[in-house]
C-alpha cells in the first residue's frame, strides 16, 4: 500500500522500446493474429491482471505513469533505412497514450547498430520514480537479465513487479531462426510473472474480448499512399467532363483483348467520338482504319490514333 494508505492501486508501466517492438512485429508478421499490440488495449489488461493479483476492483488499479525507453536512429539514417514515417507515427501514438518517451542515439559498433546505456537509464527512472511517487507496482515489459537489480531494488522499496514477457521463436524471411525468451533471473525475481505468450493465445482462443482488444484492428498507416485520381478538366471518350460511359471488351484472349471506348453526343452541334489505336480498329469495331461515323444530325469522319 501507498505511503498515504489510499485504497488506489498506484500502477507505473516501463517499456523496454525495442523488446516491446520486437514482440509487436512478432505477431504482425508471423503470429496467426497479424495484428500490432494494441497500447491501448494493453494498458487495459495490466490495469486488469493488477487488480486481480493485488486482489482489488479494477477501478482502484490505475496506471499513473507510463515510459518508454528506446535507442533511436538519428533523422538522417532514419530517412535512408525508410524508417523516419515509422518512428514518426510511433512517436505520435505514444504521444496520444500520453506516455513519456525516453531516447538514446544508436551507436554503430563493428559496422552494426547497437542500442547501449538503455537498460541502465530505465532502471534509474524507475526506481527513482517508484521512490518519488510511491508506486505499488511496477510493469515491466522487458526480458533481458539487465534489469535485474532494477527488481532487486524495487524489491528493496516495497514496490511490487509485474513482469510481462513472452517466449516464442520463429524462422524470419532470410531463414534465419529467432528466439525471444526472458531471462529466468527476471523470472525469479519478479513478483508477478505473466507469461503473456500463454495469457494471449489461450485469450483468442476462447475469443475473450480483454485480449482481443489488445490487437490493433485497423489497416496500418502507409508512408505514400496511392495518388487521388485526377478529374478530368476537359472532354474525355466518354463525352463531356462528368459524362459516364461504358466500354465493351472485344476479343479476349488470355489475358489481352481490346476495348470498344463508348460514344456519346454532348449538348453542342458537334458529336464527341472516341479515339482508339490504330491496331485496334478492325479488331475492336470491325470497321477499317479510316471510317465515317453516321448520326442523326450529321456525318462525322473518324480516323483512328496512330
Amino acid at each position: 500500500m501507498n505511503q498515504m494508505n489510499s485504497p488506489l492501486i498506484r500502477i507505473g508501466v516501463f517499456y523496454d522500446g525495442n523488446y516491446f517492438l520486437k514482440i509487436s512485429d512478432y505477431y504482425y508478421f508471423q503470429h496467426d493474429r497479424k495484428a500490432r499490440i494494441s497500447l491501448e488495449g494493453l494498458h487495459e489488461f495490466i490495469r486488469h491482471q493488477v487488480a486481480e493479483e493485488e486482489d482489488v476492483d479494477v477501478r482502484l488499479s490505475q496506471i499513473i505513469d507510463s515510459h518508454f525507453f528506446r535507442g533511436r536512429l538519428s533523422a538522417t539514417e532514419a530517412r535512408d533505412k525508410d524508417r523516419l514515417f515509422h518512428d514518426r507515427l510511433l512517436d505520435d501514438i505514444l504521444m496520444n497514450m500520453g506516455i513519456q518517451t525516453h531516447y538514446m542515439p544508436l551507436k554503430t559498433r563493428d559496422g552494426r547498430l547497437q542500442e547501449k546505456g538503455i537498460d541502465v537509464w530505465l532502471s534509474l527512472e524507475a526506481l527513482e520514480l517508484a521512490i518519488h511517487k510511491s508506486f505499488d507496482v511496477v510493469v515491466l515489459i522487458a526480458g533481458d537479465s539487465d534489469y535485474a537489480p532494477l527488481i532487486k531494488k524495487l524489491n528493496t522499496v516495497g514496490t511490487r513487479v509485474m513482469l510481462l514477457n513472452w517466449d516464442f521463436k520463429y524462422t524470419d524471411f532470410k531463414g534465419e531462426n529467432r528466439v525471444t525468451r526472458a531471462s529466468q533471473q527476471l523470472l525469479e525475481q519478479a513478483t508477478y510473472p505473466v507469461q503473456m505468450h500463454e495469457v494471449i493465445d489461450q485469450g483468442l482462443s476462447t475469443g475473450d474480448e480483454l485480449i482481443e482488444s489488445m490487437f490493433v484492428n485497423t489497416p496500418e498507416p502507409v508512408a505514400f499512399p496511392a495518388p487521388k485520381p485526377v478529374r478530368p478538366t476537359g472532354p474525355t471518350a466518354a463525352g463531356p467532363v462528368g459524362t459516364v460511359g461504358i466500354s465493351t471488351i472485344k476479343n479476349l484472349k488470355n489475358g489481352f483483348g481490346f476495348v470498344v471506348m463508348p460514344r456519346t453526343t454532348c449538348s453542342s452541334a458537334t458529336p464527341i467520338w472516341p479515339r482508339v489505336t490504330s491496331t485496334s480498329c478492325t479488331k475492336a469495331t470491325g470497321w477499317s482504319s479510316r471510317w465515317a461515323a453516321t448520326t442523326a444530325t450529321k456525318t462525322v469522319p473518324v480516323t483512328c490514333a496512330k
